[in-house]
């Protein structure tokens, strides 16, 4: 039987979560974490490599490692956002014919849906080869201030993954229904959610079932790794008044500092300092290595880090004051995302609310899980709330002189649907070009293009006088359709928008082609992982045995044991026979079995 899941994809690491009865479950990697870096790699041979594997290979490997990919998602080439990435990763960033953002990956220009589709994929056979079944439906999370590009290639991205993506929902608003039975109380609640690329603070309405987003605010580039920078440049500075050398031209260098700075920051959320060494950094033209160690303090990181943090409040403070409501409206706050663990948050958000932030689920897991069961009350078999999103942004169409007029505003309740009559504005005009807009600029060319189309053959007649009708409509995914209508000869056209930042239908079939040629290769890399794992696992138990009860082995079982180790370890370090592997683990297996049954014989004989 189908089993459904819900999928956090972010930025820099990745959940998948499914429903156990009423318990909500975290799938681990074949690795056991349960949080999976959203990372992907080619490695030597040209083989995808994934999530924790990836990541330990990047600092040797970082031009053919990808990770932040979210945050290129529906971009183009030289935005600001395609720019400021292209200064922190060592992949190359290209331009697509579209003028899509693309990236290099191997010899071959990718877009990020399909970089994106191909770790989806890795989770996806995760979570089957761990679930023993077929995946149903799935429900995947977003960043609340996505926009409908960035939308709609979240949701190619798990198409072209296989999955039948049954919804598209606000990462603040899964957290929340994870958070359903710990609200006990009808009011406001503030979801503040910090991950690791992107920022969202939501206003959410209970009363009892039923969940109104009222205010969703954000910053997509404000997040963990922006955290990271601040460490990062506090590193390189320290060197520079060391040696005099700036080296953050020095990519392979930067890589290494980059890893250091992650796991300082992340060590300081519990230590009030720690020390960063990364050995042999440095090499001199007088052929003299430097090595970085230093001492960080959790005063220092919160010195750097106030003006990310200040940005996060002032957010927080915008969002509340867009619905007329002050901190004290609010019946309880939420902490989303790894960021949110740092003391500091806590204590300004604290600060903020005059109240203790709720913090009982694991706020790296709770979206996923939050995903989880909104995929299961989407096929009844939860108990329903009624929930209810919002379009972070506002919707419109062109106009004449560069005049944007909106149709459907920010914070509007989603799925919804607005008409408005429009007309034509020279004589005899026999097409009408609907270019949709998403945005709060004035000026129509200030606003993100979403698409064209053309709403072709009106009957000729003087400006102004034929009547179209222009409908907007959002469904629950926070996806757009458009359609227009000539209200006198009911000639109509309409579509489901297609991005400016988007794949052709062309290029998705054959992505998903691509894809189906990896599926195998993919299900018995993670088998291989699996396998050596749990072979590792029974070696280490029968090694101990062996060391702490060998008398109690004949000398013939001893020598059997000692080669059993010796061919498993030769075996674990190649890492590259899926039967020989299985073959060890049975025989590692059904030693340990006798062993426990010897001991336990001893045990009830005493």
């Amino acid at each position: 039987m189908a089993i459904n899941i819900g999928i956090d994809l972010g930025t820099t690491n990745s959940c998948i979560s499914y429903l156990d009865g009423k318990d909500m479950m975290v799938v681990p990697n074949p690795e056991g974490s349960r949080v999976i870096p959203s990372i992907i790699a080619l490695d030597k041979t040209n083989k995808r490599i994934f999530g924790n594997i990836a990541k330990r290979q990047f600092v040797t490997n970082n031009e053919n490692t990808i990770w932040g990919i979210k945050r290129l998602m529906g971009c183009k080439f030289g935005s600001n956002e395609a720019n400021k990435m292209s200064q922190r990763v060592t992949y190359k960033i290209v331009k697509s014919e579209n003028n899509d953002a693309y990236v290099m990956f191997g010899d071959k220009a990718c877009s990020p849906q399909e970089i994106s589709g191909m770790f989806v994929a890795y989770l996806k056979s995760i979570a089957e080869d761990y679930l023993g079944t077929e995946i149903g439906n799935a429900v995947i999370t977003v960043p609340a201030f996505f926009n409908d590009s960035q939308r709609q290639a979240t949701k190619v991205a798990g198409e072209l993954a296989g999955l039948n993506v049954a919804r598209i929902i606000n990462e603040p608003t899964a957290a929340l229904i994870a958070y359903g039975d710990k609200i006990k109380k009808d009011g406001y609640y503030a979801v503040y959610d910090l991950g690791g690329g992107t920022f969202d603070v939501s206003i959410v309405e209970v009363i009892g079932d039923i969940y109104k987003v009222v205010s969703t605010f954000g910053d997509t580039f404000l997040g963990g790794s922006d955290f990271d920078v601040k460490v990062i440049e506090w590193i390189i500075n320290e060197i520079e008044n060391d040696i005099s050398t700036d080296i953050s031209s020095d990519k392979n260098a930067l890589q290494r500092i980059l890893q250091a700075a992650e796991k300082a920051k992340i060590e300081l959320s519990f230590n009030s300092e720690t020390t960063i060494s990364i050995p042999y950094l440095y090499h001199s033209e007088q052929n003299e290595n430097y090595h970085f160690q230093k001492k960080l303090t959790r005063t220092q990181l919160e010195i750097d880090t106030m003006p990310l943090i200040d940005r996060s409040i002032k957010l927080v403070k915008h969002s509340l004051k867009e619905v007329q409501l002050t901190p004290d409206d609010i019946e309880g706050v939420l902490l989303v995302g790894g960021q949110s663990r740092m003391p500091l948050i806590i204590e300004k958000i604290k600060e903020l609310f005059k109240k203790e932030p709720l913090i009982d689920l694991n706020p790296e897991e709770v979206v996923a899980q939050g995903a989880a069961l909104q995929a299961m009350i989407m096929d009844g078999k939860m108990k329903d709330l009624l929930l209810l999103d919002v379009t972070p942004l506002s919707i419109g169409l062109e106009t004449k002189d560069n005049t944007y007029t909106k149709l459907i505003d920010k914070n509007s309740t989603i799925p919804i649907k607005k008409s408005m009559i429009f007309t034509t504005i020279a004589d005899n005009q026999l097409t009408v070009k609907i270019h949709v807009l998403q945005g709060e600029r004035l000026l129509a060319s200030e606003n993100r293009s979403l698409g064209h189309f053309n709403l072709v053959g009106i009957p000729m007649a003087p400006k102004g006088i034929p009547q179209i009708e222009v409908t907007f409509e959002i469904d629950a995914n926070g996806i757009v359709k458009v359609s227009a209508i000539d209200k006198k000869t009911y000639l109509s056209q309409s579509m489901e928008i297609q991005p400016s930042s988007g794949l052709s239908l062309e290029e998705i079939e054959r992505i998903m082609r691509e894809s189906d040629e990896y599926l195998e290769e993919d299900k018995k890399k993670a088998k291989l992982i699996k396998t050596a794992s749990k072979l590792k696992e029974e070696i280490e138990s029968i090694k101990y045995f062996l060391q702490q009860h060998h008398g109690k082995l004949d000398v013939k079982a001893q020598e059997d044991i000692k080669k059993l180790i010796s061919k498993s370890e030769k075996a674990l370090s190649e890492k590259n026979d899926i039967d020989i592997l299985l073959t060890l683990f049975n025989r590692a297996e059904t030693y340990r079995l006798k062993i426990n049954q010897l001991l336990i014989s001893e045990f009830e004989t005493n």
